[in-house]
């Protein structure tokens, strides 16, 4: 086996170029038949998202698999080549190991990638793409991400602001699913929030937002209910966590809201985290009893501290994958020494056979047994001892000890 991989992504291209070698997802079948004729096994997998795009081929050209891929998207050699990136066989293998386990990830150790090699593999295998070697690559390297999650810390700390809010609501409460959340923004971050939310059991949202509309679609997914940032004061004392995220420049929720909301609560805590710049949620909200309130900041230490603790997590993660890479290749020699075996003696049983044939045909015609017998044994002798005498004459002849060597022991003739 011979197995390339060929990429680009965050760490070497922009954006820009990024998009460019992206794959609708409606054709990806079609590009992965394509770039399948590539090779000589006609496997090929495509792995396409937003931060990098990458082709895996089993007995491919790496020349001609660039070559498609700057045709497949009309785009330019002199463009594409510097952002490439190529590794063969077992650093290939490795390379997709770490990918899957998010070690080549921008948040290192996020998990959404494992998801989309995952269905990478899926429309390979829809599309024919993927036989016996492409198919043992990918599950064994399914096996070794969920190992490297189970043996090390790599995903069990909070690295984004999101899911940090989220991580620091789940100490704070024993349970979140008997939570009431209200979310007070409708962007991309507290949108993210909400699904940390719902992974965790929370299953009453609300949702304040300066336009309604974009608060009803947000709330449409997730169940939660959407109000105007005019409303927040009638429904806050319902809350037992605020999360706030808006571009508002001017505080939200201040000190006087929060206090009244907290006496109709009979002053059961409430927990307040303000990821906006600027603040959402006035600072001396910090003053009253029952209000804990976090800022970005807090959250920043606390995802300090966690990349820390995943980046000692990913020394463990990195030797796994190195140890279960070197492990696929051995699997790979075995069955390549198997191969090298079957047609070794394939190829001997044809000499002897086609020898055995003339010399059943000689002594049917009466000629003498004895004379024919010895024939046999020495023309099977001398083909089969042909091509060793050659090798061992060449390496004689080019001084190569080494080689010599090895086919001195192999031969049988360095006995101890």
């Amino acid at each position: 086996m011979s197995l390339v991989a060929i990429g680009i992504n965050h760490k070497t291209a922009t954006v820009n170029l990024r998009e460019k070698v992206a794959f609708d997802p409606g054709k990806i079948h079609e590009a992965m038949k394509s770039l399948a004729s590539c090779t000589q096994s006609g496997e090929a997998v495509i792995i396409s998202t937003c931060n990098r795009t990458e082709l895996y081929c089993n007995n491919g050209k790496a020349s001609e698999i660039v070559r498609w891929l700057e045709d497949y998207h009309q785009l330019s050699h002199a463009d594409v080549e510097p952002c490439l990136y190529q590794f063969n066989d077992q650093e290939a293998v490795k390379h997709l190991m770490r990918v899957s386990a998010g070690l080549d990830s921008l948040i290192l150790g996020e998990p959404q990638i494992l998801g989309q090699v995952k269905q990478s593999f899926a429309k390979a295998k829809e599309a024919g793409t993927v036989a016996a070697t492409m198919d043992r690559l990918f599950q064994n390297t399914f096996s070794v991400a969920k190992k490297i999650r189970t043996e090390t810390e790599i995903g069990a700390a909070a690295v984004s602001v999101a899911f940090a809010a989220v991580s620091m609501a789940k100490h704070i409460f024993s349970s979140l699913s008997a939570t009431k959340v209200l979310l007070v923004g409708a962007g991309e971050t507290i949108e993210l929030v909400a699904r940390h939310l719902k992974d965790n059991g929370v299953t009453t949202m609300m949702v304040a937002n300066r336009t309604i509309a974009r608060a009803e679609t947000m709330c449409a997914e997730f169940g939660a209910t959407a109000m105007t940032l005019q409303q927040i004061p009638d429904f806050l004392p319902q809350a037992d966590i605020v999360i706030s995220s808006t571009a508002s420049p001017l505080p939200i929720l201040g000190k006087g809201m929060v206090e009244k909301a907290l006496k109709q609560r009979r002053h059961q805590p409430m927990l307040l985290v303000d990821i906006a710049v600027p603040r959402d949620i006035e600072a001396e909200v910090a003053d009253l009893d029952d209000a804990f309130l976090y800022t970005v900041d807090d959250l920043q230490s606390i995802i300090e501290q966690n990349m820390a603790s995943r980046r000692e997590a990913a020394e463990q993660a990195e030797l796994i994958a190195e140890d279960q890479a070197y492990l696929f290749m051995e699997w790979i020699r075995s069955l390549e020494s198997v191969d090298s075996i079957r047609e070794y003696r394939t190829q001997s049983m044809a000499i002897k056979d086609e020898l055995v044939e003339r010399a059943v045909n000689k002594l049917a015609q009466g000629g003498d047994s004895e004379q024919i017998l010895l024939e046999l044994a020495n023309k099977l002798t001398n083909k089969l001892i042909h091509a060793p005498t050659q090798a061992l004459t060449a390496a004689s002849r080019q001084g190569d000890l080494n080689s010599l060597g090895q086919l001195r022991t192999m031969l049988g003739l360095d006995k101890d």
